[in-house]
């Protein structure tokens, strides 16, 4: 989502436009929205230059997606409780800003004190979709930050990358980071801001860092390749690890689980987030949060109720968000507690299976419209293979309750391409779908049916990270397929994602530093990574389309997420045969991470 990079579709001059003296007039456009977004923001944190170490905090996607990140909020939240530490936020402009920026010359600002973003010491950065890494180097150019690390000297900030895409494979933004956080944030942060304020010289922060656990610098590693070019060893320099251990909170209660901010310039407006639980143990062997962010952690409820009465005044609603809401112990009581004290709130989605009579009311009374259900696949053939464990009837069973309860809408999510799915797959989503429909029409509920569908993209330390992208050709087959025979269905609405940004996904995915030379090169000369890759004798399609053995050499085998390369193989096998794996239970070490 959001605005693109230029790497992939935007057109700009090169960074040599933009003038990074200082004295240029703010342009006024500039300043202005500044001024309005600040003022439509409670809990913002300012304080006044000099009396803090500044640390810039990107985004690398448009602000109305940037603020609904939980994660961010977090880390704003605790950077500023140090009492030593200013966090300060930046964001990509949107077209008509980035424009701006350029014409007047102004450099990128943070909003809190409109300082520029060369002006910082340490720039940190979280990183949650394949497509904002063009997107990041889009803010940084604007920033007058050089985008790659080895060009940037003693004066010139540290760029250090966290988030999602980080912790599974960090390798495209290898020659751009001068570290990554490896895992979850919180307490791998303060280490991290220790450690630079201790240091004098960029190269004894670096050489402290790679000490510190959970954190990579790719500069104290060579990649090392074949002569057809695949990648074979990831070599440390001395004194570096050889593996990266991904960090966890054992006690999320430990640290500020809402929204720092409330604003209604987000994609959920004026709403209080609050994290309900971390991590999810259901196994489903896409999804690379069930394997990177585990185990799963729900936090206490008389937390959660004291972090909701601290909400600001003027929320409207409050958010419940975590990779599986719906498997928190006490999501009953908690919901019951909502209504009882009139307070409106939200799930991002809930599992069908765990959907009670109880909690369908409690969402609707709360003025929730849409019940959102993630089948990803239409055959039970296929949700068997991916784990996902629920059933035709746990949806029809959602419907009911959705029905019952005054939810008019239903939403589905897909997924087309996984491994080993045939057309028969496919035919059998459609039915499934018109069946959901019928359902729906049998139980009164005359709404809107919404079916998003996007292409499967294999992802590092999942069962599937060996499985190739389906044949672009294939995949454009069968939503086809989809299409047209659901074409006919005037109350179905089928949103889909374009293939393109499937192909580029897949390779940035599992890309290397060889692909992350390639973005850098398509990103300066404002063409398609498909383009440059194609000119080196690549090609995009190609590269995603590959299916890697298991035990080959892989960019990103020096992390150790705790879940086993063996463990994962197993479960490769077991998706071939469909074999169910029951989700994690305490006493459970079957994957490695509760070793």
């Amino acid at each position: 989502g959001g605005v693109r990079g230029r790497g992939f579709y935007l057109k700009f001059p090169p960074t040599r436009f933009i003038d990074t003296r200082r004295g240029n007039a703010l342009s006024w456009i500039i300043k202005n929205y500044i001024k309005e977004t600040r003022e439509n923001e409670t809990g913002a944190q300012v304080y006044p230059p000099g009396l803090r170490h500044p640390v810039a905090f990107i985004y690398p996607n448009v602000y109305h997606l940037g603020m609904s990140n939980l994660g961010m909020h977090i880390l704003y939240q605790m950077i500023n409780e140090r009492g030593d530490s200013a966090c300060e936020r930046f964001f990509l402009p949107d077209k008509r800003l980035q424009q701006e920026h350029i014409k007047s010359k102004t450099p990128l600002l943070s909003l809190e004190n409109q300082r520029p973003l060369a002006d910082f010491d340490v720039i940190f950065v979280m990183l949650s979709f394949e497509m904002d890494y063009d997107n990041l180097l889009t803010v940084l150019d604007l920033g007058n930050i050089r985008l790659r690390a080895a060009e940037r000297n003693q004066r010139e900030p540290l760029v250090i990358i966290g988030g999602p895409c980080a912790t599974f494979n960090p390798e495209p933004l290898a020659a751009v980071a001068d570290a990554f956080v490896i895992g979850e944030g919180e307490e791998t942060v303060q280490y991290v801001l220790d450690t630079i304020y201790r240091e004098e010289s960029k190269q004894a922060r670096l050489a402290a860092l790679a000490q510190v656990p959970g954190v990579y610098v790719p500069s104290l590693y060579t990649a090392q390749y074949d002569d057809e070019g695949e990648f074979t060893a990831l070599l440390p320099q001395e004194g570096a690890p050889a593996k990266v251990a991904r960090q966890w909170a054992r006690d999320i209660d430990a640290y500020p689980h809402t929204s720092a901010i409330v604003t209604s310039g987000t994609e959920f407006e004026d709403m209080f987030i609050v994290e309900v639980a971390r991590g999810c143990g259901r196994h489903c062997r896409f999804c690379m949060a069930g394997y990177c962010f585990r185990k799963p952690r729900p936090r206490k409820l008389e937390n959660i109720l004291a972090d909701i009465a601290k909400r600001p005044e003027r929320t409207k609603k409050v958010g419940l968000m975590g990779a599986a809401v719906s498997d928190h112990p006490q999501m009953a009581e908690l919901t019951e507690y909502l209504v009882e004290h009139k307070i409106p709130f939200s799930v991002a989605s809930m599992r069908a299976d765990m959907l009670t009579e109880q909690i369908a009311h409690a969402l609707a009374q709360s003025g929730q419209r849409t019940m959102t259900v993630a089948p990803e696949a239409g055959s039970e053939r296929m949700r068997a293979a991916i784990n996902k464990g629920i059933t035709e009837e746990h949806v029809y069973n959602s419907i009911e309750l959705a029905a019952a309860a005054g939810m008019r809408n239903i939403k589905l999510y897909y997924m087309i391409g996984l491994p080993g799915e045939e057309d028969e797959d496919i035919v059998e989503t459609v039915e499934m779908i018109k069946r959901v429909r019928a359902k729906m029409d049998a139980v009164g509920n005359k709404g809107e049916l919404v079916i998003s569908v996007n292409g499967f993209v294999p992802k590092p330390f999942t069962p599937y990270q060996w499985a190739p992208l389906c044949n672009v050709r294939t995949l454009k087959k069968r939503f086809k397929i989809l299409g047209d025979g659901l074409k006919k269905e005037k109350r179905i609405k089928l949103i889909t994602e374009s293939l393109k940004e499937t192909v580029v996904q897949s390779v940035l995915a599992r890309g290397s530093r060889r692909i992350g030379e390639a973005l850098l090169k398509a990103h300066v000369e404002g063409r398609s990574l498909k383009q440059v890759l194609k000119e080196e004798g690549l090609d995009a399609e190609e590269l995603a389309e590959r299916e890697l053995q298991v035990g080959q050499p892989l960019p990103w085998q020096h992390l150790d997420m705790g879940v086993t390369q063996e463990y994962l193989a197993a479960e490769l096998q077991r998706s071939e045969s469909g074999k169910f794996t029951p989700m994690c239970f305490d006493g459970c070490r079957r994957c490695g991470v509760c070793r």
